[in-house]
């Protein structure tokens, strides 16, 4: 029977935050300050009535002159301050009450357990994480989380510890991200980590508002502050990328180069300065390939004699 009832249970529902008005502060105070020095009045007549009588005080005005000054002094409890950008959660023997955000000076059942929670946008400076990328190239990342408490009911009653729930989802969030994106040199119209950084930015501000929504916060902004091969492989990646820049560097060196033999080869061809047969062509283009893409500096020799001799 235990285990049927159990199955037919209900799954309990995220929580949701609850605004309550309370009372003025101030207006509360005069009304406890009053009923605490009424109370004392009253007992220091009582006693000095009952010495000028030389009898005893009676016993029950005497009990309830105390019981006020104690009530008053337990109703005092109940005032409270609130900064802007601040928040009090209401629990009243273990229920939920509501929230209070209206800042100013306030006072409320002394029996509330009032909890004070900040709304103010918080910036969470993330470690440099080890992981590997797409590609399985170990990479190091961190980032910087501004988040915000937005349902003070869910970061209260649905997560234990709602700071650390959010260190601990940005980290696992932050390697999400790193497996889900190569490092660099990714394929056509492919994101990388160090070419998308607004993609990427977007990508995980995006994955971690999906996991921090069941916290009632809300993630304002997440960007990358550190992203560098891990130094195991940092300078063969190194001279990787040197050794790409060199061969794009001689394409565009070659392909400028074939374009100046073309166009001088058309130049002369069609101002007729001069007659070259396919082996002298040839020869004309390996020559003049070599000035253009040597590296060193090319020594011309002059032919004195005929162009065939």
């Amino acid at each position: 029977m235990n285990a049927n009832i159990h199955d037919t249970q209900m799954p309990i529902g995220p929580s949701r935050e609850v605004k309550v008005a309370v009372f003025n502060g101030w207006l509360m105070l005069i009304v406890n300050l009053t009923l605490l020095l009424g109370s004392l009045v009253w007992l220091i007549l009582q006693l000095v009535a009952a010495a000028q009588d030389n009898t005893p005080p009676n016993v029950y005005t005497l009990i309830g002159s105390i019981l006020l000054i104690g009530l008053a002094g337990v109703l005092l409890a109940g005032h409270f301050t609130l900064q802007p950008n601040e928040a009090r959660v209401l629990i009243l023997f273990g229920a939920y009450h509501g929230t209070v955000r209206t800042s100013g000076f306030h006072w409320a059942n002394p029996f509330n357990q009032k909890l004070r929670i900040s709304l103010r946008a918080r910036n969470l400076n993330g470690e440099k994480l080890k992981v590997n990328d797409k590609r399985g190239n170990p990479i190091e990342i961190a980032v910087v989380v501004v988040w915000r408490v937005q349902d003070t009911a869910q970061a209260f009653f649905d997560v234990d510890r709602y700071e650390e729930y959010v260190r601990v989802q940005s980290e696992s969030a932050v390697r999400h991200l790193a497996r889900s994106f190569a490092y660099d040199h990714g394929e056509e119209n492919e994101i990388t980590l160090q070419s998308g950084v607004g993609e990427v930015s977007a990508h995980l501000q995006a994955e971690l508002q999906e996991r921090l929504a069941k916290a009632g916060v809300v993630v304002e902004e997440a960007r990358l502050t550190h992203l560098a091969y891990a130094p195991e492989i940092a300078s063969a990646m190194l001279r990787r990328q040197q050794a790409e820049a060199v061969i794009a560097a001689r394409q565009k060196i070659v392909h400028g180069a074939v374009s100046m033999v073309d166009m001088a080869l058309k130049e002369l061809a069609e101002k007729d300065v001069i007659h070259l047969d396919e082996e002298r062509k040839a020869a004309m283009v390996s020559n003049l390939l070599v000035v253009l893409c040597g590296e060193a500096e090319v020594h011309p020799v002059v032919n004195a004699g005929t162009l065939y001799h």
